[in-house]
């Protein structure tokens, strides 16, 4: 039985309600803000600073990365941040059986064979709906609050592990939850982590 499920997902495929999910049916520690409140509580920076630094670049370019200020150790805010966040998510995987969503976790825990790595996306008409429905309107239109957040999620990921976002080969299945709806999704990754 895989012990430790990550979630990476598209800005509103509704991947962190599917974590919840399937953290309730198999009875695994969830975290998500509960990751963001363990990273505050250890960097002394705000759970506000965290939601948006911890898993997003400061902009939709890798160069923004390069203007960043250093410490005398070489270290940006974000790299520390990253660094924090990289030995919690090691350390909650050291405590037992959970569902991480986001921040580089498949990445963080790729060498673990206890380990399931999951990608949820969705069309993106569905999920423009989700995101007004479930985060309501914006003077942005949905589509350009969806390119934006998966954009700084995509290059936050390649600048810190190199790898693409959402390339099929990081993970052990990706499903489409527009098409295959978030409980049944759910269920599909309770059933795989059960399979062994």
């Amino acid at each position: 039985m895989k012990k430790i499920i990550t979630i990476s997902r598209e800005f509103g495929s509704g991947g962190r309600t599917i974590g919840k999910i399937v953290a309730d049916q198999l009875g695994y520690a969830f975290y998500d803000k509960e990751l963001i409140e363990k990273v505050a509580e250890k960097t002394g920076f705000s759970p506000s600073y965290i939601k948006e630094r911890g898993e997003y670049s400061p902009s939709a370019s890798a160069f923004s990365y390069s203007f960043m200020g250093r410490s005398h150790d070489g270290l940006s805010t974000d790299d520390y941040l990253f660094s924090v966040q990289r030995k919690i998510i090691l350390d909650l995987a050291e405590k037992g059986d959970c569902v991480i969503v986001g921040r580089c976790a498949d990445y963080i825990l790729r060498d673990r064979a206890d380990t399931m790595n999951v990608f949820i996306h969705a069309d993106k008409k569905k999920r423009a709906e989700r995101i007004v429905k479930v985060y309501g309107a914006s003077p942005v239109k949905p589509e350009k609050r969806l390119d934006d957040k998966d954009k700084k999620r995509r290059v936050n990921y390649k600048y810190y592990t190199d790898r693409d976002w959402g390339d099929y080969h990081n993970y052990d299945i990706s499903l489409d939850s527009g098409t295959i709806g978030l409980e049944r999704c759910a269920d599909i990754i309770c059933q795989l982590a059960r399979a062994e």
